[in-house]
Protein backbone atom coordinates (compact mmCIF):
# COMPACT_ATOMS: atom_id res chain seq x y z
CA UNK A 1 0.00 0.00 0.00
CA UNK A 2 0.92 3.53 -0.90
CA UNK A 3 1.00 4.66 2.84
CA UNK A 4 3.30 1.66 3.52
CA UNK A 5 5.93 3.28 0.96
CA UNK A 6 5.54 6.91 2.80
CA UNK A 7 5.60 5.11 6.01
CA UNK A 8 9.24 6.46 6.58
CA UNK A 9 8.64 10.17 5.35
CA UNK A 10 6.09 10.52 8.11
CA UNK A 11 8.05 8.92 10.63
CA UNK A 12 11.50 8.54 10.41
CA UNK A 13 12.85 10.70 7.90
CA UNK A 14 15.58 13.26 9.38
CA UNK A 15 12.76 16.09 9.96
CA UNK A 16 14.85 18.96 7.17
CA UNK A 17 14.49 16.22 4.80
CA UNK A 18 11.02 15.40 5.29
CA UNK A 19 9.77 19.07 5.30
CA UNK A 20 11.45 19.56 1.86
CA UNK A 21 10.14 16.43 -0.15
CA UNK A 22 6.78 17.51 1.25
CA UNK A 23 7.32 21.15 1.01
CA UNK A 24 9.47 21.78 -2.13
CA UNK A 25 7.14 19.93 -4.46
CA UNK A 26 3.98 22.30 -3.18
CA UNK A 27 5.98 25.70 -3.23
CA UNK A 28 7.04 25.61 -6.64
CA UNK A 29 3.54 24.75 -7.67
CA UNK A 30 2.41 27.35 -5.72
CA UNK A 31 4.92 29.80 -7.46
CA UNK A 32 4.11 28.82 -10.94
CA UNK A 33 0.36 29.39 -10.13
CA UNK A 34 1.22 32.91 -8.35
CA UNK A 35 3.22 33.57 -11.78
CA UNK A 36 0.19 32.31 -14.04
CA UNK A 37 -2.10 34.84 -12.08
CA UNK A 38 0.39 37.29 -12.23
CA UNK A 39 0.77 36.46 -15.73
CA UNK A 40 -2.71 37.66 -16.04
CA UNK A 41 -2.12 40.92 -15.07
CA UNK A 42 1.44 41.69 -16.74
CA UNK A 43 -0.82 40.71 -20.53
CA UNK A 44 -3.48 42.50 -18.89
CA UNK A 45 -1.23 45.36 -18.71
CA UNK A 46 0.43 45.42 -22.20
CA UNK A 47 -2.60 46.82 -23.45
CA UNK A 48 -2.05 49.88 -21.14
CA UNK A 49 -5.37 49.94 -20.55
CA UNK A 50 -5.66 50.36 -16.74
CA UNK A 51 -9.63 49.42 -17.10
CA UNK A 52 -8.86 45.88 -18.34
CA UNK A 53 -6.33 45.17 -15.09
CA UNK A 54 -8.76 46.62 -12.66
CA UNK A 55 -11.69 44.43 -14.01
CA UNK A 56 -9.83 41.41 -13.85
CA UNK A 57 -8.35 42.66 -10.38
CA UNK A 58 -11.96 42.97 -8.79
CA UNK A 59 -12.66 39.20 -9.73
CA UNK A 60 -9.94 37.81 -8.03
CA UNK A 61 -11.34 38.44 -4.10
CA UNK A 62 -14.42 36.42 -5.69
CA UNK A 63 -12.36 33.62 -7.38
CA UNK A 64 -10.44 33.43 -4.05
CA UNK A 65 -13.95 32.77 -1.89
CA UNK A 66 -14.68 30.11 -4.75
CA UNK A 67 -10.87 28.69 -4.22
CA UNK A 68 -12.06 28.82 -0.23
CA UNK A 69 -14.45 25.61 -0.84
CA UNK A 70 -11.16 23.67 -1.77
CA UNK A 71 -10.57 24.62 2.08
CA UNK A 72 -13.84 23.14 3.63
CA UNK A 73 -12.96 19.51 1.60
CA UNK A 74 -9.30 19.95 0.98
CA UNK A 75 -7.61 20.96 4.11
CA UNK A 76 -10.59 19.37 6.42
CA UNK A 77 -10.56 16.09 4.60
CA UNK A 78 -6.86 16.55 4.35
CA UNK A 79 -5.88 16.84 8.01
CA UNK A 80 -8.04 14.38 8.85
CA UNK A 81 -6.97 11.10 6.06
CA UNK A 82 -3.59 12.21 7.55
CA UNK A 83 -4.52 11.84 11.05
CA UNK A 84 -6.14 8.61 10.25
CA UNK A 85 -2.76 6.73 8.53
CA UNK A 86 -0.93 8.29 11.70
CA UNK A 87 -3.88 5.91 13.76
CA UNK A 88 -3.60 3.52 11.99
CA UNK A 89 -6.88 3.29 10.34
CA UNK A 90 -6.89 3.13 6.10
CA UNK A 91 -10.43 1.92 5.56
CA UNK A 92 -12.09 4.96 7.47
CA UNK A 93 -9.55 7.20 5.20
CA UNK A 94 -10.77 6.01 2.13
CA UNK A 95 -14.45 6.53 3.45
CA UNK A 96 -13.43 10.35 4.26
CA UNK A 97 -11.23 10.82 0.48
CA UNK A 98 -14.73 9.68 -1.06
CA UNK A 99 -16.69 12.37 1.06
CA UNK A 100 -14.11 15.35 0.59
CA UNK A 101 -14.53 14.91 -3.40
CA UNK A 102 -18.27 15.27 -3.38
CA UNK A 103 -18.55 17.42 -0.68
CA UNK A 104 -16.18 19.58 -3.42
CA UNK A 105 -18.28 18.79 -6.50
CA UNK A 106 -21.69 20.02 -4.69
CA UNK A 107 -20.39 23.24 -2.49
CA UNK A 108 -18.77 24.30 -5.83
CA UNK A 109 -21.75 23.84 -8.21
CA UNK A 110 -23.82 25.52 -6.01
CA UNK A 111 -21.21 28.23 -5.74
CA UNK A 112 -21.01 28.65 -9.33
CA UNK A 113 -24.68 28.76 -9.86
CA UNK A 114 -25.05 31.81 -7.74
CA UNK A 115 -22.54 33.82 -9.27
CA UNK A 116 -24.37 33.72 -12.28
CA UNK A 117 -27.48 34.22 -11.28
CA UNK A 118 -26.83 37.19 -9.04
CA UNK A 119 -23.60 38.80 -11.46
CA UNK A 120 -24.69 42.35 -11.36
CA UNK A 121 -25.24 42.50 -8.14
CA UNK A 122 -21.92 41.38 -7.46
CA UNK A 123 -20.12 43.32 -9.71
CA UNK A 124 -21.79 46.43 -8.12
CA UNK A 125 -20.75 45.60 -4.69
CA UNK A 126 -17.12 44.83 -5.53
CA UNK A 127 -16.99 48.29 -6.89
CA UNK A 128 -17.01 48.02 -10.70
CA UNK A 129 -17.66 51.39 -12.76
CA UNK A 130 -18.65 51.67 -15.99
CA UNK A 131 -15.13 51.53 -17.90
CA UNK A 132 -14.28 47.84 -15.70
CA UNK A 133 -18.05 46.40 -15.59
CA UNK A 134 -17.67 44.66 -18.46
CA UNK A 135 -14.51 43.37 -18.59
CA UNK A 136 -15.24 41.93 -14.78
CA UNK A 137 -18.29 40.33 -16.16
CA UNK A 138 -16.07 38.63 -18.67
CA UNK A 139 -13.40 37.35 -16.12
CA UNK A 140 -15.81 36.05 -13.78
CA UNK A 141 -17.86 33.75 -16.58
CA UNK A 142 -14.74 31.91 -17.21
CA UNK A 143 -13.37 31.50 -14.33
CA UNK A 144 -15.85 31.20 -11.73
CA UNK A 145 -19.25 30.25 -13.16
CA UNK A 146 -17.87 27.88 -15.89
CA UNK A 147 -14.47 27.14 -14.05
CA UNK A 148 -15.11 26.65 -10.42
CA UNK A 149 -15.45 22.73 -10.14
CA UNK A 150 -12.28 22.09 -12.10
CA UNK A 151 -10.54 24.61 -10.21
CA UNK A 152 -11.97 23.39 -6.64
CA UNK A 153 -12.08 20.33 -7.42
CA UNK A 154 -8.03 20.44 -8.47
CA UNK A 155 -6.66 22.42 -5.52
CA UNK A 156 -9.09 19.53 -3.23
CA UNK A 157 -7.21 16.49 -5.02
CA UNK A 158 -4.14 18.18 -4.56
CA UNK A 159 -4.32 18.08 -0.57
CA UNK A 160 -5.69 14.72 -0.49
CA UNK A 161 -2.47 13.74 -2.56
CA UNK A 162 -0.26 15.45 0.44
CA UNK A 163 -1.76 14.16 2.64
CA UNK A 164 -0.71 11.01 1.89
CA UNK A 165 2.55 11.44 1.19
CA UNK A 166 2.22 12.02 -2.75
CA UNK A 167 3.42 15.59 -2.39
CA UNK A 168 5.48 15.67 -5.80
CA UNK A 169 2.10 14.54 -7.66
CA UNK A 170 0.11 17.01 -5.86
CA UNK A 171 2.77 19.98 -7.05
CA UNK A 172 3.21 18.29 -10.61
CA UNK A 173 -0.52 19.12 -11.26
CA UNK A 174 -1.09 22.34 -10.01
CA UNK A 175 2.33 23.28 -11.59
CA UNK A 176 0.86 21.86 -15.01
CA UNK A 177 -1.88 23.88 -15.12
CA UNK A 178 0.27 26.80 -14.50
CA UNK A 179 2.49 26.55 -16.87
CA UNK A 180 -0.29 25.56 -19.69
CA UNK A 181 -2.39 29.04 -18.19
CA UNK A 182 1.22 31.21 -18.90
CA UNK A 183 1.22 29.43 -22.50
CA UNK A 184 -2.66 30.18 -23.48
CA UNK A 185 -2.57 33.70 -22.23
CA UNK A 186 -1.17 35.04 -25.31
CA UNK A 187 -2.07 33.15 -27.73
CA UNK A 188 -5.93 33.28 -26.48
CA UNK A 189 -5.66 37.30 -26.07
CA UNK A 190 -3.39 38.34 -29.30
CA UNK A 191 -4.23 36.09 -31.78
CA UNK A 192 -7.48 33.98 -31.62
CA UNK A 193 -9.91 36.83 -29.88
CA UNK A 194 -9.85 40.63 -31.66
CA UNK A 195 -8.28 43.75 -29.99
CA UNK A 196 -10.86 44.46 -27.02
CA UNK A 197 -11.38 40.92 -25.68
CA UNK A 198 -8.10 40.81 -24.04
CA UNK A 199 -10.14 39.64 -20.42
CA UNK A 200 -12.04 37.21 -22.05
CA UNK A 201 -8.90 35.68 -23.81
CA UNK A 202 -7.27 35.52 -19.58
CA UNK A 203 -10.41 34.15 -19.03
CA UNK A 204 -10.78 31.27 -21.49
CA UNK A 205 -6.76 30.35 -20.67
CA UNK A 206 -7.91 30.38 -16.90
CA UNK A 207 -10.55 27.80 -17.71
CA UNK A 208 -8.70 25.90 -20.20
CA UNK A 209 -6.11 25.14 -17.86
CA UNK A 210 -7.55 24.09 -14.74
CA UNK A 211 -9.69 22.00 -16.62
CA UNK A 212 -6.81 20.26 -17.67
CA UNK A 213 -5.17 19.81 -14.24
CA UNK A 214 -8.15 18.73 -12.95
CA UNK A 215 -8.26 15.87 -15.55
CA UNK A 216 -4.51 14.91 -14.47
CA UNK A 217 -5.28 14.17 -10.99
CA UNK A 218 -8.75 12.61 -11.63
CA UNK A 219 -6.27 9.95 -14.05
CA UNK A 220 -3.79 9.86 -11.47
CA UNK A 221 -5.69 8.98 -8.47
CA UNK A 222 -7.48 6.71 -10.55
CA UNK A 223 -4.16 4.96 -12.05
CA UNK A 224 -2.75 4.27 -8.40
CA UNK A 225 -6.24 2.26 -7.91
CA UNK A 226 -5.98 -0.31 -4.68
CA UNK A 227 -2.12 1.03 -3.76
CA UNK A 228 -3.69 4.81 -2.17
CA UNK A 229 -6.74 5.29 0.24
CA UNK A 230 -7.49 8.12 -2.11
CA UNK A 231 -10.93 7.33 -3.72
CA UNK A 232 -13.55 8.80 -5.82
CA UNK A 233 -17.08 5.55 -4.88
CA UNK A 234 -17.66 5.71 -1.20
CA UNK A 235 -16.50 2.53 0.05
CA UNK A 236 -19.27 0.72 2.35
CA UNK A 237 -20.66 4.26 2.60
CA UNK A 238 -20.40 7.10 4.76
CA UNK A 239 -17.32 7.87 6.83
CA UNK A 240 -18.27 7.59 10.69
CA UNK A 241 -19.76 10.40 12.10
CA UNK A 242 -17.38 11.89 14.60
CA UNK A 243 -15.02 11.90 10.90
CA UNK A 244 -17.54 13.81 8.96
CA UNK A 245 -18.08 16.37 12.01
CA UNK A 246 -13.90 16.58 11.93
CA UNK A 247 -14.38 17.11 8.13
CA UNK A 248 -16.22 20.07 9.04
CA UNK A 249 -15.05 21.41 12.35
CA UNK A 250 -11.42 21.62 10.55
CA UNK A 251 -12.68 22.56 6.88
CA UNK A 252 -15.23 25.39 7.86
CA UNK A 253 -12.52 27.08 10.20
CA UNK A 254 -10.04 27.27 6.94
CA UNK A 255 -12.60 28.34 4.42
CA UNK A 256 -14.12 30.94 6.75
CA UNK A 257 -10.33 32.09 6.88
CA UNK A 258 -10.23 32.22 3.51
CA UNK A 259 -13.59 33.97 3.28
CA UNK A 260 -12.29 36.46 5.26
CA UNK A 261 -8.99 37.02 3.59
CA UNK A 262 -11.02 37.22 0.58
CA UNK A 263 -13.66 40.08 2.05
CA UNK A 264 -10.31 41.96 3.00
CA UNK A 265 -9.11 42.29 -0.24
CA UNK A 266 -13.10 42.93 -1.41
CA UNK A 267 -13.34 45.61 1.37
CA UNK A 268 -9.63 47.15 -0.31
CA UNK A 269 -10.82 46.88 -3.59
CA UNK A 270 -13.68 49.12 -2.39
CA UNK A 271 -12.32 51.69 -0.37
CA UNK A 272 -9.74 52.04 -3.13
CA UNK A 273 -12.45 52.68 -5.91
CA UNK A 274 -13.21 55.80 -4.36
CA UNK A 275 -10.15 57.66 -4.90
CA UNK A 276 -10.44 56.80 -8.81
CA UNK A 277 -9.68 53.47 -11.47
CA UNK A 278 -5.73 53.94 -11.61
CA UNK A 279 -5.50 53.55 -7.64
CA UNK A 280 -7.57 50.48 -8.26
CA UNK A 281 -5.27 49.16 -10.64
CA UNK A 282 -2.24 49.95 -8.70
CA UNK A 283 -3.64 48.41 -5.87
CA UNK A 284 -4.98 44.97 -7.76
CA UNK A 285 -1.34 45.00 -8.80
CA UNK A 286 0.70 45.03 -5.26
CA UNK A 287 -1.95 42.80 -3.87
CA UNK A 288 -0.80 39.96 -6.64
CA UNK A 289 2.61 40.98 -6.77
CA UNK A 290 3.07 40.66 -2.72
CA UNK A 291 2.17 36.88 -3.29
CA UNK A 292 5.28 35.46 -4.04
CA UNK A 293 6.51 35.23 -0.02
CA UNK A 294 2.80 34.51 1.20
CA UNK A 295 2.92 32.13 -1.61
CA UNK A 296 6.19 29.64 -0.29
CA UNK A 297 4.95 30.44 2.99
CA UNK A 298 1.89 28.78 1.83
CA UNK A 299 3.59 25.86 0.43
CA UNK A 300 5.62 25.34 3.78
CA UNK A 301 2.76 25.15 5.50
CA UNK A 302 1.01 22.97 3.25
CA UNK A 303 3.92 20.48 3.08
CA UNK A 304 3.84 20.65 7.09
CA UNK A 305 0.32 20.45 7.88
CA UNK A 306 0.10 16.57 6.55
CA UNK A 307 3.69 15.42 8.95
CA UNK A 308 2.16 17.78 12.02
CA UNK A 309 -1.12 15.69 11.51
CA UNK A 310 0.23 12.14 11.23
CA UNK A 311 2.37 12.71 14.18
CA UNK A 312 -0.10 14.27 15.86
CA UNK A 313 -2.21 11.18 15.54
CA UNK A 314 1.08 8.77 16.22
CA UNK A 315 1.83 10.52 19.44
CA UNK A 316 5.31 10.80 18.64
CA UNK A 317 5.10 14.62 20.16
CA UNK A 318 9.12 15.16 20.03
CA UNK A 319 9.15 14.80 16.30
CA UNK A 320 6.26 16.61 15.64
CA UNK A 321 7.85 20.18 17.79
CA UNK A 322 10.67 19.80 15.69
CA UNK A 323 8.44 19.81 12.26
CA UNK A 324 6.55 22.79 13.17
CA UNK A 325 10.08 24.76 14.58
CA UNK A 326 11.77 23.85 11.64
CA UNK A 327 9.11 25.13 9.20
CA UNK A 328 8.17 28.11 11.20
CA UNK A 329 11.93 29.01 10.92
CA UNK A 330 12.20 28.44 7.13
CA UNK A 331 9.15 30.63 6.83
CA UNK A 332 10.47 33.76 8.41
CA UNK A 333 13.60 33.61 6.72
CA UNK A 334 11.76 33.98 3.75
CA UNK A 335 9.69 36.54 4.98
CA UNK A 336 12.74 38.65 6.09
CA UNK A 337 14.48 38.16 2.64
CA UNK A 338 11.02 39.23 0.70
CA UNK A 339 10.93 42.50 2.33
CA UNK A 340 14.28 43.68 1.41
CA UNK A 341 13.94 42.73 -1.65
CA UNK A 342 10.33 44.76 -2.03
CA UNK A 343 12.16 47.90 -0.29
CA UNK A 344 14.53 47.93 -3.26
CA UNK A 345 12.96 46.69 -6.00
CA UNK A 346 9.40 47.82 -5.80
CA UNK A 347 9.13 50.07 -8.93
CA UNK A 348 10.86 47.50 -11.22
CA UNK A 349 8.50 45.22 -10.31
CA UNK A 350 5.63 47.71 -10.86
CA UNK A 351 6.94 48.62 -14.57
CA UNK A 352 7.03 44.80 -15.10
CA UNK A 353 3.10 45.06 -15.31
CA UNK A 354 2.45 48.40 -16.47
CA UNK A 355 4.00 51.84 -17.79
CA UNK A 356 1.29 53.93 -17.08
CA UNK A 357 3.18 56.55 -14.78
CA UNK A 358 1.13 57.19 -12.45
CA UNK A 359 0.04 53.70 -11.75
CA UNK A 360 3.14 52.86 -11.01
CA UNK A 361 4.33 55.78 -8.75
CA UNK A 362 1.01 54.84 -6.62
CA UNK A 363 1.82 51.00 -6.61
CA UNK A 364 5.77 51.60 -5.96
CA UNK A 365 4.59 53.18 -2.39
CA UNK A 366 1.89 50.60 -1.82
CA UNK A 367 4.43 47.95 -2.38
CA UNK A 368 7.30 49.23 0.04
CA UNK A 369 4.02 49.19 2.72
CA UNK A 370 2.37 46.47 2.42
CA UNK A 371 5.63 44.34 2.58
CA UNK A 372 6.00 44.95 6.02
CA UNK A 373 3.88 42.87 6.92
CA UNK A 374 4.84 39.95 4.72
CA UNK A 375 6.73 37.85 8.02
CA UNK A 376 3.79 38.88 10.33
CA UNK A 377 1.51 37.34 7.76
CA UNK A 378 3.41 34.11 7.64
CA UNK A 379 3.35 33.58 11.57
CA UNK A 380 -0.21 33.75 11.58
CA UNK A 381 -1.44 31.65 8.99
CA UNK A 382 0.85 29.09 10.30
CA UNK A 383 -0.36 28.65 13.30
CA UNK A 384 -4.16 28.12 11.61
CA UNK A 385 -2.13 25.72 10.06
CA UNK A 386 -0.64 23.84 12.51
CA UNK A 387 -4.30 24.13 14.39
CA UNK A 388 -5.69 22.78 11.61
CA UNK A 389 -3.00 19.53 11.39
CA UNK A 390 -3.97 19.18 15.15
CA UNK A 391 -7.22 18.49 14.25
CA UNK A 392 -8.69 21.89 16.64
CA UNK A 393 -10.47 23.67 13.89
CA UNK A 394 -12.15 25.85 16.79
CA UNK A 395 -8.84 27.24 17.63
CA UNK A 396 -8.00 27.96 13.83
CA UNK A 397 -11.74 29.21 13.65
CA UNK A 398 -10.82 31.84 16.31
CA UNK A 399 -7.87 32.98 15.10
CA UNK A 400 -9.19 33.51 11.89
CA UNK A 401 -12.33 35.34 12.81
CA UNK A 402 -9.67 37.46 15.25
CA UNK A 403 -7.43 38.53 12.17
CA UNK A 404 -9.86 39.39 9.51
CA UNK A 405 -13.34 40.47 10.82
CA UNK A 406 -11.79 41.71 14.34
CA UNK A 407 -8.23 43.21 13.34
CA UNK A 408 -7.94 43.20 9.81
CA UNK A 409 -10.76 44.36 8.24
CA UNK A 410 -12.39 47.41 11.02
CA UNK A 411 -8.89 48.61 10.59
CA UNK A 412 -9.17 49.31 6.79
CA UNK A 413 -12.15 51.81 7.82
CA UNK A 414 -10.62 53.13 10.70
CA UNK A 415 -7.26 53.81 8.84
CA UNK A 416 -9.19 55.02 5.67
CA UNK A 417 -11.34 57.42 7.93
CA UNK A 418 -8.03 59.09 9.29
CA UNK A 419 -5.42 58.60 7.24
CA UNK A 420 -7.28 58.20 3.70
CA UNK A 421 -5.44 56.51 0.77
CA UNK A 422 -2.38 55.15 2.17
CA UNK A 423 -4.21 54.09 5.75
CA UNK A 424 -5.93 51.36 3.68
CA UNK A 425 -2.28 49.96 3.00
CA UNK A 426 -0.87 50.43 6.30
CA UNK A 427 -4.19 48.27 7.75
CA UNK A 428 -2.22 45.13 7.28
CA UNK A 429 0.93 45.83 9.34
CA UNK A 430 -0.46 47.43 12.27
CA UNK A 431 -4.26 44.77 11.86
CA UNK A 432 -1.32 41.76 12.12
CA UNK A 433 0.89 42.80 15.31
CA UNK A 434 -2.28 42.63 17.11
CA UNK A 435 -3.19 39.08 14.92
CA UNK A 436 0.70 37.61 16.03
CA UNK A 437 0.34 38.56 19.30
CA UNK A 438 -2.61 36.62 19.81
CA UNK A 439 -1.96 33.74 17.72
CA UNK A 440 1.22 33.47 19.80
CA UNK A 441 -0.26 33.31 22.99
CA UNK A 442 -3.13 30.67 22.12
CA UNK A 443 -0.26 28.57 20.71
CA UNK A 444 2.09 28.16 23.39
CA UNK A 445 -0.93 27.85 26.00
CA UNK A 446 -2.02 24.92 23.95
CA UNK A 447 1.76 23.66 23.83
CA UNK A 448 1.28 24.00 27.22
CA UNK A 449 -1.08 21.42 27.75
CA UNK A 450 -0.11 19.06 25.19
CA UNK A 451 3.42 18.55 26.62
CA UNK A 452 1.93 18.05 30.18
CA UNK A 453 -0.83 15.68 28.80
CA UNK A 454 -3.92 17.54 29.21
CA UNK A 455 -5.02 16.82 25.43
CA UNK A 456 -5.70 14.19 23.71
CA UNK A 457 -5.32 13.53 19.63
Amino acid sequence: MEQDRNKSLFESIPVPTAVRIMALPTIISQLIVLIYNMADTFYLGRTNNPFMVAGASLILPVFNICLSLAGLAGIGGGALISRLLGAGDSKEAEKVSAFSLRLAVVTTALFSAGMLLFMDPVLGLLGASGNTRAYAAQYSFCVIVLGGIPTVLSNVMANLLRSVGESGKAGFGIAMGGILNILLDPLFMFVLLPAGYEVLGVGVATLISNCCACAFFIVTILRKGAETVLRFRLPDGLPAAENIRSVFTVGIPSSIATLLFDIDYIVIDKLMSAYGDIALAAVGIVLKAERLPLNVGIGICQGMMPLVAYNFASGDRERMFRIIRFSLAAGLIVGALSVTMYEVMAGHILRIFIAEPETVRLGTDFLRIRCLATPLMFMSFFTVYTFQGFGRGERSLFLGIMRWAVFNIPMLFVLNHFIGMYGIVWSQVTADILTVALSAYVYFRFRSRLIKGGVSS
